[in-house]
């Protein structure tokens, strides 16, 4: 069968990457979508594994092209992701996450058909400012720009398929399984595998 699209958004520090990557391990039909960005890599960051960096006139290019199923400028850098990757881990059966924001949703919304929407949200504002904090990467600056653009991002979860609050990791993570396992089980995603165990009752 064709894989699954999941698409993945979260406001900063409400343990997305974590949670995705947690999947990603635990399932071996999935995959994590490595997309494009612009911007220098962290430390103990893996070209090819993280994201794939490019410099500013490569990912013009790839605008210009038509290459990206979605693209986004996130903090002053940009990010994208390649339709030809995507599309070619589908089509040979594997299931992609696409870790991506609620802009870069709201553009594949548009042009993906079957992809399944997941938002990640966390316990409270509080709670996100306490990740970002502990984690050490961002300037306090940077952490008021990241709260207030997350109140914006709050107000898109309507729009996705499940709503998982992030309080308590494993409790989260086992919540992510369960919409896994129940889409991939789902009539219309089943339907070829259906026909093909019980076509001759199916069509009589």
């Amino acid at each position: 069968m064709k894989g699954i699209a999941y698409i993945i958004s979260a406001p900063s520090g409400a343990g997305k990457t974590t949670l995705c990557r947690m999947a990603a391990a635990h399932f071996p039909e999935i995959r994590n979508s490595v997309s494009y960005t612009t911007r220098k890599p962290r430390p103990g960051e893996v070209d090819g594994r993280d994201y794939w960096f490019v410099e500013d006139e490569a990912f013009d290019r790839m605008v210009e092209a038509g290459e990206f199923l979605e693209y986004a400028g996130v903090y002053g850098r940009r990010y994208g992701t390649s339709k030809k990757d995507l599309e070619s881990l589908l089509d040979q059966g594997w299931s992609v996450i696409l870790e991506i924001d609620v802009q870069g949703a709201d553009k594949v919304r548009q042009t993906l058909k079957g992809g399944v929407y997941i938002f990640i949200l966390p316990p409270s504002l509080e709670a996100c400012e306490q990740r970002l904090i502990s984690r050490g990467k961002d300037s306090p600056e940077d952490i008021k720009k990241r709260l207030k653009i997350a109140e914006e991002e709050i107000r898109k979860a309507p729009l996705y398929d499940y709503l998982i609050v992030n309080d308590e990791l494993d409790r989260a993570f086992e919540e992510l399984k369960s919409v896994m396992i129940a889409s991939r089980a789902a009539t219309m995603r089943m339907e070829g595998r259906l026909m093909e165990l019980f076509g001759d009752i199916l069509k009589s």
